[in-house]
């Protein structure tokens, strides 16, 4: 009798023997949502400023330069999904003492200073450079280089006390030299990355417990300890009375309102948005920029960005739970944060629900050190999926 041949096993190509395995593995809805909310985010940019130059004149400078950021950051996108993330890992501690450097040279004369910061290198071309904003990314591969078991085969890695301290101590280091600019809006990113990486890593509930009340008596002392400007504690409080001071930070917040509120279901139309054209809401094309997506494509519109933010979010964390090691779920996790953080505080601040604070919304807001780090955010999400197999 002739014998049943066994069935003939599927290999699954590895990335370390086949350098383009990986890419046959890319999540395209990633790359659809980012890509649809860059295009968005552009025509919000421009709609915001088209009318600077005079409300008979087209204004295309920001459109051309936000233009050139998405496309940089593209090729930033294709460049950390191709760096297999593992060696990325282990990079990790040069890139974070290289971005602690710079955010310590940044409050010397080299910096420059804008609306009461000291945040950003003044480049060539009048191009700004914001180091805080790369923080993050380096916080994030930092954690996951230091947080991770060096052994494939453990599940999770107990964090005594002693590593608690020493992860605590990677964030407050770019964390003091932040308050010292001051930039407490993406030192509220640096606690959301720091609380995320280590509820999944298994820290005990006591420890988060203590870092709780740790953030609070910080929060107390940045607010009562000459940290801040009176006018940047005004814009962070104003929310719990923003009819107290509508000539001054709580101007904003009643444009914004507005704006979102008189859009309606369907919204008045891409560039007819009254509050827009006529440019009542300042910063409206950076930190505002949610009110013109309210104003001028609605309640639909405004909730078709949300769901394409949910989507981004949902494959992230599809990625986390897939990941290859602990390295690349902290990564994602860490990404997840970042932006999960980001698009709840910057949409309910322009809603008057949360506090005012200078932090970017991914991949609409204007600016180019903002629009590179979510795009690398995007590809390290991309590189970890695309590794799961290998």
């Amino acid at each position: 009798m002739a014998s049943i041949a066994a069935p003939r096993r599927t290999e699954i190509p590895r990335s370390d023997l086949d350098p383009g395995a990986a890419w046959r593995h890319v999540d395209w809805w990633i790359v659809v949502s980012v890509a649809a909310m860059a295009t968005l985010g552009g025509l919000m940019v421009f709609s915001a400023t088209r009318s600077r130059a005079g409300l008979d004149t087209l204004d295309t400078y920001f459109l051309q330069r936000q233009s050139l950021f998405v496309v940089i950051g593209l090729g930033v996108m294709a460049f950390s999904a191709a760096v297999d993330y593992r060696r990325l890992r282990e990079l990790a501690p040069l890139f974070y003492g290289a971005t602690v450097f710079l955010l310590a040279a940044v409050l010397t004369p080299l910096g420059s200073n804008r609306k009461g910061a000291q945040a950003w290198f003044t480049l060539p071309g009048g191009f700004q450079l914001q180091p805080s904003e790369f923080a993050k990314i380096t916080l994030i591969l930092m954690f996951a280089s230091f947080c991770a078991s060096r052994r494939a085969s453990d599940v999770q890695m107990e964090m005594g006390p002693r590593r608690f301290v020493q992860a605590l101590g990677l964030s407050a280091a770019p964390l003091l030299l932040l308050l010292l600019q001051p930039d407490l809006g993406t030192g509220l990113v640096f606690g959301a990355i720091t609380l995320a990486v280590l509820a999944v890593t298994g820290v005990k509930a006591r420890y988060l417990f203590l870092l709780g009340i740790l953030v609070v008596l910080a929060a107390t002392l940045i607010l009562r300890g000459g940290f801040l400007q009176d006018y940047q504690k005004d814009r962070l409080t104003v929310f719990f009375n923003p009819a107290a001071n509508l000539q001054g930070p709580g101007y904003n917040l009643d444009q914004s309102k507005i704006a979102i509120g008189s859009g309606g279901v369907v919204g008045k139309g891409l560039y007819e948005g009254t509050q827009t054209k006529l440019n009542y809401v300042p910063e409206q094309h950076t930190d505002f920029i949610f009110s013109v997506v309210g104003e001028e494509l609605g309640l639909l519109g405004a909730g078709g960005l949300l769901t394409l933010f949910a989507l981004l979010m949902w494959r992230i964390w599809k990625a986390a739970m897939e990941a290859n090691d602990q390295a690349g779920t902290l990564i994602c996790i860490g990404v997840l944060a970042m932006f999960g953080f980001q698009v709840f505080e910057n949409v309910g601040m322009t809603m008057g629900i949360m506090p005012i604070t200078g932090i970017p919304l991914p991949f609409l807001s204007y600016g180019g050190s903002s629009t590179l780090v979510c795009f690398a955010g995007a590809g390290l999400v991309l590189n970890v999926r695309m590794r799961r197999y290998s």
